[in-house]
């Protein structure tokens, strides 16, 4: 049986992180989105449903992740489920300003899960959180 050749061609796909790092157009923010993002206002939401609730309350929450991702502000909308009992979710949110998620709680599909959220949650947490470093 004939050994493949482990010499790697010129072009090829597989290239050293250096190299990727040196090249033009690399994934280098600008200022203005370095001082955007420095500015940001991360929001923490944790939600614990009531018996029974679990599947539904997730539902409601996917329900809500594709509309307020194209949200204006909105850098950041994602959903997590406890690894562990008992059950929970969280929401890590992150926004351009305060006034972005102001905008977004008077949006259609926010006050759609507002009015429905008090049957699904047994608490809901929250806190906004600015970042340090």
């Amino acid at each position: 049986m004939a050994k493949r050749g482990t010499k790697r061609r010129a072009g090829s796909r597989f290239r050293s992180s250096s190299r990727r790092s040196q090249r033009p157009g690399s994934q280098r923010l600008s200022r203005a989105a370095k001082n955007a993002v420095k500015n940001a206002v991360t929001l923490i939401v944790q939600l614990r449903p009531r018996e029974g609730q679990d599947l539904l309350l997730e539902a409601e929450l996917r329900a809500l992740l594709g509309p307020t991702r194209k949200e204006q502000g909105c850098l950041v909308y994602d959903l997590y489920r406890a690894a562990e009992p008992p059950k929970a979710f969280l929401l890590h949110e992150v926004w351009a300003s305060r006034e972005d998620h102001l905008r977004h709680t008077k949006t259609d599909h926010f006050l759609r899960w507002n009015a429905r959220k008090d049957a699904l949650l047994a608490s809901l947490d929250r806190a906004f959180w600015t970042r340090l470093a």
